[in-house]
């Protein structure tokens, strides 16, 4: 298990969170078992009314959400998503968003995290919930 917060961040820095998320500009600021933050430019996922596409936000959210997850489970074991919903309550149209991932629900076999993103101002803009299911990885042959 992974203790110190210095520790978590390097291993979700070096593990990276897949090519969609590097190739959307997401990158991680903070990173525990408690909070988890990231942070994604507006610029260059937006749609074509030039505010920020809704599923960025849900991209960046199950991002943090399953990093998280992952984290939580440890080694040996893997975290995917089986359930996530956002409402947008904003529209971000320039500068950068920050997601901020939070356990409602830290299990053996299930995890919960809320996930507030805000944009540079403060404001809200979506609130995304994702559920994973943490498995068992099979014994190397």
């Amino acid at each position: 298990m992974i203790e110190k917060t210095e520790d978590a961040l390097t291993w979700v820095q070096e593990r990276g969170a897949g090519s969609l998320a590097e190739k959307m500009g997401i990158e991680f600021l903070e990173f525990r078992i408690d909070r988890a933050v990231a942070r994604m430019p507006v610029e260059g996922n937006t749609q074509p009314a030039m505010l920020l596409h809704g599923g960025a936000y849900v991209v960046l959210g199950e991002s943090l959400g399953s990093m998280a997850a992952n984290l939580h489970a440890g080694p040996g074991r893997l975290a995917v998503g089986i359930e996530i919903n956002a409402s947008h309550t904003g529209s971000a149209t320039s500068g950068h968003v920050t997601g901020v991932c939070t356990p409602v629900h830290l299990g053996r076999t299930l995890t919960t995290h809320e996930i507030v993103v805000t944009d540079d101002r403060g404001r809200r803009c979506s609130t995304i919930r994702i559920t994973n299911l943490i498995k068992e990885l099979p014994a190397p042959a």
